[in-house]
């Protein structure tokens, strides 16, 4: 009996990964920047932090250059 050793999707897992998590982190943080709440919920704040939203953007933003280079490679 044999051992099915494949992983799933391949060998670039990690890179898949990196690639969805560091989308989602600059989409996300994108989005709250340019469409706040309309009304916040209490204990809730009216808009992002736009230094701290920045600095997630450009992190999110590398991570994800990042593995579609390690894709494309």
């Amino acid at each position: 009996m044999l051992a099915d050793n494949s992983l799933f999707l391949g060998n670039n897992l990690l890179a898949w990964l990196l690639l969805a998590l560091g989308g989602a982190m600059a989409v996300g943080n994108v989005l709250a920047l340019v469409r706040p709440p309309e009304t916040a919920k209490k204990g809730d704040l009216a808009r992002a932090p736009v230094g701290r939203s920045v600095l997630f953007i450009v992190i999110g933003a590398v991570a994800a250059i990042w593995a579609l280079a390690s894709l494309t490679r």
